[in-house]
């Protein structure tokens, strides 16, 4: 998943970015409001993790900017506010959910995968996917009753392709989905990860658009 994160504790931020990392994500860091403006309208992400207290200005400011601009992204608010009229203000604002610090990380990761869920209209972390089974939360994936064995790159091109089943994902979408901010990433290392990917699925399971892109069976 595509996460912008943005806090400016230097030491809370490296182990946010840490922990996303470890659970597969691919986290964006920023620390200013002004940085968190102009990545708001990069391609693709997944959720965004907010402090309310940043050097040039309230987060506040940019949960109104996503919701003015017709911005559906889930947001979280991580904040040492502990008062009722800042959590009201967010939640009514736009904001999905409001974390207050210090906040375990294991539940931070919980509720970011539970907002992302709702967001795309699935309130279970297993997924069925024609023949295939995924467990969103333990990232497994199985096959009947065979557990398949994928690479991180591999699991997260399949979860992007199970978002939406059944329907044509653009080969750029993809790019942007799964390697996010990675430069060198290009369409032949999308179509190198294809071909792995679907020598460990069943058969048929995913298909090509030619020119375009690639979708799940549902």
């Amino acid at each position: 998943m595509q996460i912008l994160l943005v806090e400016d504790d230097m030491q809370l931020g490296q182990a946010l970015a840490s922990a996303m990392l470890g659970a597969g994500w691919a986290p964006r860091w920023v620390r200013r409001l002004a940085q968190a403006r102009a990545f708001l309208d990069g391609p693709g992400w997944d959720a965004v993790l907010l402090d309310l207290a940043l050097p040039d200005g309230e987060g506040f400011a940019l949960i109104d900017q996503a919701r003015r601009q017709g911005a559906t992204v889930p947001i979280l608010v991580i904040s040492a506010r502990d008062n009722l009229q800042a959590k009201l203000h967010a939640l009514r604002q736009g904001a999905d959910d409001y974390v207050l610090k210090p906040f375990a990380v294991a539940e931070l990761i919980a509720r970011v995968q539970a907002v992302v869920r709702r967001s795309s209209g699935r309130c279970s972390p297993l997924w069925k996917v024609g023949a295939l089974e995924i467990d969103t939360e333990q990232r497994l994936v199985r096959a009947g009753a065979q557990a398949l064995e994928l690479t991180g790159r591999e699991y997260q091109l399949l979860l992007e392709l199970a978002r939406q089943a059944g329907r044509v994902v653009p080969k750029t979408r993809l790019l942007e989905r799964v390697w996010g901010q990675d430069r060198d990433a290009a369409e032949g290392t999308l179509e190198y990860f294809v071909h792995h990917l679907r020598r460990k699925l069943p058969p048929d399971q995913i298909h090509t658009v030619r020119g375009v892109g690639y979708f799940l069976a549902a």
